[in-house]
């Protein structure tokens, strides 16, 4: 049989919010404004289904961003991602409108307990028939810590090592349950084999859960873990766990050089590189010309807000900017503190300056604006070859970000996504009724998390 080439992920990025992660979005004048309604989830829904996306991905935050001015009242009044629904329930209500399309939800290892996370994702599974994905994040703000109950934040690397425990809970759950252990005869009256539901009894440094899980396996065995972790802590964090990594790349031979580094760390930590998928965040306009691709590009530029960028720069690093004159330098205590290191360095590389100053944080990350990452932009042909040059080089498929709601995903749908097929880039049906099957991730056996545990205490 001839070999199928090669195939590219198409992941859109969601938001259960006002606008994408693209603040300026709501803005736009062909987004709908009906994002407190399930239909408007399921319109998009629909959308990616039909062009055979393979995920619809969920963002999410634990709090508003109020920490410039410490304040949140510019982010109300300017909709910088003040709505944030709860993402999960979200998820259930595009599930009921479509078959095949995977749906991935954020949830945190900070604030959430390693039993509950289980149960509710192991749930979901089961509800969709196997399409769910968990997006595995450590929270970052104070804000989300003071929703909490909490005082501040807890630092960097830290969260990453309870992270790393809160995963040897949640797998272990999610093993409780071999794949045949229910029986339901109700002629002998037996329901399930006791054998083949186990215990936990697990006792570690940050948590303890004694099991069994009450949820058996689903058609997937599991949910896809995601994760986005960009600072070397979090690459390392990514290397032992994810499935699907969320990559943020400035251009593509940094991203041909993180691609490389990622897939050399997750071969180190004893899996196969093939079974890790890497999708960087880009923007797509296109339209049936470059002129009016252009003239697009440029009015979801010009929705943009300096504000937007103050608000979300605070909400990320865990900074106050309103505190600081705007060229003033941030000493290197101050910039030790900040939430988001991998942002950080990117603004100190950027700028070539040691101390940024809040202008230069602004400026150098583009946080808020359009142009903060890649913009493929122009005809279907054009951006179908953007989209293959990367994909051979430095990624295993893309996560598509809007402008305007639905009509960037109907416009991917619409000209990008044939083109792909027309090259043989995009598959043309789904290959199968799993997310699993979808991105080509093998359903994994129970206890297979052991071996990376192992390793990495090795």
């Amino acid at each position: 049989m001839p070999q199928v080439p090669r195939q590219m992920s198409l992941i859109a990025f969601m938001q259960a919010q006002n606008c994408s992660n693209y603040v300026a979005s709501w803005r736009h004048p062909a987004s709908m404004s009906d994002f407190n309604s399930p239909e408007y989830y399921q319109r998009i829904a629909r959308t990616l289904e039909d062009a055979r996306f393979d995920l619809a991905f969920f963002d999410d935050r634990l709090a508003m961003p109020d920490i410039y001015g410490d304040d949140h009242r510019e982010t109300v009044a300017n909709g910088i991602r003040c709505v944030k629904l709860d993402p999960t329930v979200v998820l259930m209500s595009m599930a009921a409108a479509t078959t095949r399309l995977g749906l991935g939800s954020t949830y945190s290892t900070t604030y959430y307990e390693p039993f509950h996370v289980a149960r509710l994702f192991a749930t979901l599974d089961l509800m969709t028939k196997g399409r769910v994905a968990w997006n595995v994040v450590t929270s970052l703000n104070n804000s989300e810590a003071e929703n909490f109950g909490h005082e501040e934040h807890l630092e960097h690397d830290l969260r990453y090592d309870r992270a790393d425990e809160f995963m040897e809970v949640v797998t272990s759950l999610w093993d409780s349950w071999e794949d045949d252990a229910l029986i339901v005869d109700k002629q002998t009256g037996r329901f399930a084999d006791p054998d083949k539901v186990h215990r936990l009894d697990y006792r570690g440094k940050y948590f303890s859960s004694k099991g069994p899980l009450t949820v058996p396996r689903s058609a997937q065995g599991h949910p896809v873990l995601l994760q986005a972790g960009q600072s070397g802590r979090g690459m390392a964090f990514a290397a032992c766990w994810a499935e699907l990594v969320f990559a943020s790349y400035p251009s593509l031979e940094i991203g041909r050089k993180n691609y490389a580094y990622l897939k050399g760390e997750v071969e180190k930590a004893g899996r196969d590189p093939s079974m890790v998928k890497i999708a960087p965040a880009v923007k797509v306009i296109v339209a049936e010309t470059a002129a009016q691709a252009e003239e697009q590009r440029a009015l979801a530029a010009s929705l943009a807000k300096p504000i937007d960028s103050l608000a979300l720069l605070c909400e990320v690093l865990n900074v106050d900017f309103a505190k600081w004159d705007y060229d003033q330098p941030f000493t290197d205590q101050e910039l030790a503190s900040v939430s988001w290191h991998s942002l950080r360095d990117k603004v100190i590389a950027k700028t070539g300056r040691k101390n940024p100053s809040v202008r230069d944080f602004v400026e150098a990350s583009g946080r808020g604006q359009f142009n903060d990452g890649p913009v493929f932009c122009g005809t279907p042909t054009q951006v179908a070859d953007e989209m293959e040059e990367w994909f051979k080089m430095a990624c295993d498929g893309f996560v598509l970000t809007a402008s305007k709601i639905p009509g960037t995903y109907e416009d991917i749908a619409r000209l990008v996504v044939p083109e792909l097929q027309r090259r043989g880039l995009f598959r043309r049906e789904y290959p199968g009724t799993t997310l699993r099957d979808a991105l080509g991730l093998p359903r994994p056996a129970t206890r297979s998390w052991r071996k990376n545990t192992e390793r990495r205490r090795a």
